[in-house]
């Protein structure tokens, strides 16, 4: 029996997780705060392996399950559905979408650590956080492949962060283990890992919006697991770290 991937949310890092998955033969199941009918279109161009649902039933159907939604939206979450599950966190914080949030400005607690505060009874895992849409689904190897990239996870869990590492592999990466939810800032905006590495080089003198076409489109560079621990090793900490909102990250 294929695993399956619940996803809640919208956007584009959704979209590529989606795309990923059932490429590698995983049945997904997708669902927005909008309702299941507005997936349709979606759902259609991924094929048979994937299918429309509501929140919880796409948090209930999953073996684990993606959440991509700002953070104003957590307490939107279905946390009982959630329950004893394994949630990947793909959210940043982002001041300029949700607003000033004095715990996260102050660097009492990361934007997972909020998460996992709203969901006791899951196992919050950060993941594919890091790097832009265009660039996640473009990365993308074959395990053993020279150029296979790799993603930085952070979570609490060690059983969730190995199962979370499986799906990493399944749809094409290697996973490296930052450490624990706390330590998630390190693979968060403003920090070295943070999507710079993974984008390749623009074109000179494009246009706003011709950057954001370019970002969505740039196949990226690969980045191993050994230039990731280097990344995240020198990343620093201090207040106010939050970043601009970049092109192709979820929303």
């Amino acid at each position: 029996m294929p695993l399956t991937l619940g996803l809640i949310g919208s956007g584009a890092i959704r979209t590529a997780l989606a795309r990923l998955a059932v490429a590698a033969g995983l049945d997904v199941v997708l669902s927005n705060s909008r309702g299941p009918e507005t997936l349709s279109e979606l759902v259609d161009t991924l094929g048979s392996h994937a299918r429309a649902a509501t929140p919880a039933e796409a948090a209930q159907a999953g073996d684990l399950v993606v959440v991509t939604v700002p953070l104003t939206a957590l307490d939107r979450l279905p946390a009982d559905a959630l329950n004893g599950k394994i949630v990947l966190d793909t959210g940043n914080y982002y001041p300029q979408r949700d607003g000033q949030m004095a715990e996260l400005d102050n660097d009492e607690i990361t934007s997972s650590g909020l998460l996992q505060r709203h969901l006791p009874g899951s196992s919050v895992v950060k993941a594919f956080n890091s790097i832009g849409s265009g660039q996640l689904f473009a990365l993308a190897r074959p395990a053993g492949s020279p150029d296979r990239s790799a993603l930085p996870i952070a979570g609490d869990s060690a059983e969730a962060k190995q199962e979370t590492g499986h799906l990493l592999d399944l749809l094409g990466y290697d996973a490296v283990d930052i450490g624990m939810v706390a330590d998630s800032w390190r693979s968060e905006p403003n920090n070295p890992v943070y999507v710079e590495p993974y984008r390749g080089v623009a074109p000179e003198g494009l246009e706003p919006k011709e950057w954001w076409v370019w970002s969505l489109e740039d196949p990226g560079t690969p980045v191993g697991a050994a230039q990731v621990r280097e990344l995240v090793a020198s990343a620093e900490r201090w207040p106010s770290r939050a970043g601009l909102l970049p092109a192709g990250l979820t929303l």
